[in-house]
C-alpha cells in the first residue's frame, strides 16, 4: 500500500478517531498518540491494500493501543474502565461525532494553555496537521512546535481539561480561541502552507462545518456568525482559485460568473445579522470586506476606498503588520503604488520572513518602474514560499 494512500486515510479518519477516544479518556495527548501508533502498524499490516472498513480498523486498533499505554503507566485504572464501557455497542451517529469535535477543540482552548499552544495543539489533535505543518503555519522552527506542543499536552493533563463542549454560560469565555482555531484550519486548507498539494480541501470543509456547528449552538452570537460568512464567501471562489493546471489565479483574473452566489448569499445575509447586533469584532469586518470583493463587478471597480476604511477598523480591533500590509494593497488602488510603498516600507523588520510582504513590494515597485528591485523582491518571495501553486505563480511573474 502507497504511503500516499494511507496519508489520505489518516486525513480523513484520524480527527474522527481521536475526537471520539479523547472524549472516552479524557485526555487529548494519549488519544492522539494512540491514534498514531494505530497508523504506524497500519503501515505494516496494510502492505498490499486497507481493510474493508479502514476507520474501524484504526478506531479498534487506537483504543488498543491506548488500552496498552495505561497499563504501562499503570496509572490509568479510571479511563481504562471508561474505555472497557465503551467497547462494544452501535456506531456513532453524525451528530455525536460532531460534539465529540467540537468539545476537544473547546478542550484544547483551556485557558491553562497560552493562545498559540491551543491553537498549535488543536490543529494537531483535531485537525491531523503534522508538526511541519503548524510550524509553517506559524513561522516558526519545527523542533520549537515540538517542544510547545509537548508543553501544551502535559498542561492540559495537569488542569484536568474536560472533553466535553463547556455548559452555555462558559461558552463565550473559550470562543475567541476556538474561533482562532477553526480560521487558521480553514487557511491551511485554502492555500496549504506547505506540501505537494496547493489547497487541502477536507480541511477547509472540516472548518466550514465546524463553524456551522458553532451557529447552531451560539445562533446570535456574532462573532460565529461573522467568520461563517466570512469562510463562505472565501469559499464561494473555492473553483475558480485554480486553473485547469493546478496553477494559482490571482483574485483580479478570476473568472467571476463562475463564484458560488448561493454561498455568497448566505454569506451576506448571515453578516447583516452579525452587523443587527451592533457587536463589531475582527471576523465580521473580514468579513465585510471578502463580501466588498464578492459585490464588485470586476477587481478594478471594487469599492477599495471602503476597503481601507475597514482594514483602519481592523487594525484598531486586532494590531497586526499583517493587517497593514493589506490595507496597503487598498492604498495602491486609492492613493497610488508610491503611497502604498510608503507604508509597507516600515513593516520590512516585523515582515522580512513573510513571503507576501515581498510579493505586494515587488508588485508596486513594478508599478514604479523600479524593475531591478521588484525582481529582487520577487526572489525573496519565491525563497520563502512553500506551497507549490504559489511558488509556479511567482515563478512565472519573475519570467517576465
Amino acid at each position: 500500500m502507497e504511503t500516499a494512500q494511507l496519508e489520505r486515510i489518516y486525513r480523513a479518519e484520524a480527527p474522527r478517531i481521536t475526537a471520539a477516544l479523547a472524549a472516552r479518556i479524557g485526555d487529548v495527548g494519549l488519544a492522539a498518540d494512540a491514534v498514531q501508533d494505530a497508523f504506524v502498524e497500519a503501515l505494516e499490516h496494510w502492505r498490499d491494500a486497507p481493510p474493508p472498513n479502514p476507520g474501524g480498523w484504526l478506531a479498534t486498533t487506537a483504543r488498543r493501543k491506548a488500552i496498552d499505554r495505561l497499563r504501562r503507566a499503570r496509572a490509568g485504572q479510571e479511563k481504562l474502565a471508561l474505555l472497557a464501557a465503551t467497547a462494544t455497542g452501535t456506531c456513532r451517529q453524525t451528530e455525536a461525532a460532531d460534539d465529540d469535535l467540537l468539545g476537544m477543540i473547546f478542550a484544547c482552548c483551556h485557558p491553562a494553555l497560552p493562545r498559540e499552544s491551543q491553537i498549535a495543539l488543536t490543529l494537531r489533535a483535531v485537525c491531523g496537521l503534522t508538526t511541519a505543518e503548524i510550524a509553517a503555519a506559524f513561522l516558526a522552527a519545527e523542533p520549537a512546535m515540538t517542544q510547545r506542543l509537548l508543553r501544551a499536552r502535559k498542561a492540559l493533563r495537569a488542569a484536568g481539561a474536560d472533553m466535553r463542549i463547556p455548559d452555555p454560560d462558559q461558552l463565550a469565555d473559550r470562543l475567541a480561541e476556538v474561533l482562532a482555531v477553526v480560521y487558521l484550519v480553514f487557511n491551511e486548507g485554502y492555500l496549504a502552507s506547505a506540501g505537494r498539494q496547493p489547497a487541502r480541501r477536507d480541511l477547509a470543509a472540516q472548518a466550514v462545518a465546524l463553524t456551522r456547528l458553532l451557529h447552531r449552538l451560539m445562533p446570535r452570537e456574532p462573532e460565529v456568525l461573522g467568520l461563517l460568512a466570512l469562510l463562505l464567501l472565501h469559499e464561494s471562489r473555492a473553483s475558480t482559485r485554480f486553473d485547469g493546471w493546478g496553477r494559482l489565479v490571482r483574485l483580479a483574473d478570476q473568472d467571476r460568473t463562475r463564484w458560488n452566489r448561493a454561498l455568497i448569499a448566505e454569506a451576506t445575509g448571515l453578516l447583516d445579522r452579525a452587523l443587527t447586533q451592533r457587536a463589531s469584532g475582527p471576523y465580521q469586518v473580514q468579513a465585510a470586506i471578502a463580501a466588498l470583493h464578492a459585490e464588485a463587478p470586476d477587481y478594478e471597480h471594487t469599492d477599495w476606498r471602503q476597503i481601507r476604511i475597514l482594514y483602519d477598523r481592523l487594525q484598531e480591533l486586532t494590531p497586526s503588520p499583517v493587517v497593514l500590509l493589506n490595507r496597503a494593497v487598498a492604498t495602491r488602488y486609492v492613493v497610488g503604488p508610491e503611497a502604498a510603498l510608503a507604508e509597507i516600507t516600515p513593516l520590512a523588520a516585523e515582515l522580512d520572513g513573510y513571503r507576501l510582504f515581498h510579493a505586494l513590494r515587488a508588485g508596486l515597485l513594478t508599478g514604479l518602474g523600479r524593475d531591478d528591485e521588484a525582481r529582487e523582491a520577487s526572489e525573496r518571495a519565491l525563497a520563502l514560499a512553500g506551497n507549490p501553486a504559489e511558488r509556479e505563480l511567482l515563478a512565472r511573474r519573475l519570467s517576465f
